[in-house]
């Protein structure tokens, strides 16, 4: 199966259900018992001897990744491939293998999936690739990724289990895949959350001390706010919100109404379930009443946000810096970000974050990319790139030194805390076509379509999908 990719992979992709991956625990082989002939006393010299079985074999102890020119596909701009490369120029002149990395940026995430798709097992393969774990599961129905875990559990190459331990359990885990005996199909450099970014000076100006927490407050305070300016704008006009239509906003929305996208007992989609009723009508009300639009270009909502006419917006932590940049060069308030408003009585917050996943090529390559990626999530270069990136640390040591940057960086800070409350969105293969199909069906839905009409159909889409791509292998 591994050289017979072709262009029919889109027929290929099997729905694949991955629930929350679990480690699984480590097993002890019990000391062998000596067993004797009945009703014989034994001498001292006829107690068999016990033999120890012998310590497992590492797989990798031999191959010699010396010299390997590797690659390294990306979807980073900005500071954060200015931070990436610097981090990957320091691995390149200190590893004592001569191993060098070349990192590549190969556009957003999308553009890299369908890049790999065509390419997967063939000498034209990087070495390295950011990957969403729906991304990854899609990857492994053409075993185009190596499992990682004799690499990580290797005793010549590997990361400690003090190490592994140090990562948040949670994170950790998200890369192990049941459906694949348990595969390790990337390591974690990161994650994000889905917050709720507000104009706090616009909220002191409207007769508000705090963020809503709750879907009516939300309404009343969005509502106000497209009917009274704030003071310090730049550009004429005002509105509540600017929703973005994304298959993720529609998962956070569904989140914070006590509901999910995703039935993991029955492996379905459930975007018509109640509660994502619910969340589609409240939004859906928003625009009626005139408190809310659509994102018509790329990032609008935070330029918008930026030149103080927009009084709230939901996307990734992972925007806190431009949030910032244009908030500053704009009209220069203060802001900060909360939990989604929701109905539950702890937040849902989505969080995610694509891996870095190795797709198969040679021992040599793929050693290499693995000893980048074991250097890549180490504390210290983990502590660099959180601060620069503004992405949350996979590790709780990194964690626990960041008491400076937090205190520097208090919107940062209020994100991570709501790490507690964390959900995620399906690790499906399939999940990015899915994607499209919802998004249109948001779009329908704020252009004044019929809410649980579209989300009935959307429901019966996605899940024909999942039936067709998982009668490919029946």
């Amino acid at each position: 199966m591994r050289n017979k990719f072709s262009a029919m992979i889109a027929m290929l992709l099997v729905a694949v259900f991955v629930m929350t991956a679990c480690v699984p625990a480590a097993t002890t082989t019990p000391e062998p018992v000596a067993t004797l002939p009945p009703a014989v006393e034994p001498t001292k010299a006829e107690v068999p001897v016990v033999t120890e079985e012998p310590a497992p074999t590492d797989a990798w102890a031999d191959v010699d990744p010396s010299g390997q020119q590797i690659v390294f596909w990306h979807q980073h701009t900005k500071a954060r491939e200015t931070a990436l490369l610097e981090i990957v120029d320091e691995f390149n002149k200190t590893n004592e293998w001569g191993i060098t990395v070349t990192a590549e940026y190969q556009g957003s995430y999308g553009d890299i999936f369908t890049k790999m798709l065509p390419i997967l097992n063939t000498p034209d393969v990087p070495d390295l690739v950011v990957a969403y774990q729906n991304q990854a599961a899609t990857y492994q129905l053409t075993e185009g990724l190596l499992d990682l875990n004799p690499l990580v559990n290797s005793p010549k190459w590997g990361i400690s289990e003090e190490d592994q331990k140090d990562f948040f359990p949670g994170f950790w885990a998200q890369d192990v895949f049941p459906n694949f005996g348990n595969a390790r199909l990337a390591l974690p450099p990161n994650r994000s959350m889905e917050v709720m970014y507000y104009n706090s000076d616009w909220l002191k100006e409207l007769g508000y001390d705090a963020p809503p927490t709750t879907p009516e407050e939300f309404k009343e305070m969005a509502c106000k706010a497209a009917t009274t300016p704030f003071s310090k704008a730049t550009v004429e006009g005002s509105i509540g919100y600017e929703l973005s239509v994304d298959a993720s906003r529609f998962a956070s929305w569904t989140f914070a109404f006590g509901g999910d996208v995703y039935d993991y007992e029955n492996n379905s989609f459930t975007y018509n379930s109640e509660a994502g009723v619910a969340a589609m009508t409240y939004l859906k009300d928003l625009f009626d009443s005139g408190c809310a639009r659509q994102v018509t270009e790329a990032y609008g909502d935070q330029t918008d946000f930026g030149n103080g006419s927009l009084l709230f917006t939901v996307g990734s932590s992972s925007g806190l810096p431009f949030y910032a940049q244009a908030a500053s060069e704009g009209a220069n308030f203060a802001w900060s970000v909360a939990a989604i408003p929701h109905t539950t009585p702890d937040p849902v917050m989505n969080v995610y974050g694509a891996s870095v996943s190795v797709p198969n090529t040679t021992p040599e390559r793929e050693l290499a990319a693995f000893l980048f990626l074991k250097y890549y999530t180490n504390a210290e270069v983990q502590a660099k790139w959180a601060k620069v990136s503004q992405y949350f640390p996979v590790r709780a040591s990194v964690a626990d030194k960041m008491a400076g940057y937090f205190a520097a960086d208090p919107a940062y800070k209020t994100a991570f805390d709501m790490l507690a409350y964390s959900h995620f969105e399906p690790p499906v293969p399939g999940y990015d076509f899915v994607r499209d199909e919802v998004e249109a069906t948001m779009a329908a839905i704020v252009d004044g379509g019929d809410v649980v009409s579209l989300l009935d159909a959307i429901n019966v889409k996605a899940n024909e999908i999942l039936a067709d791509q998982l009668a490919q292998i029946q």
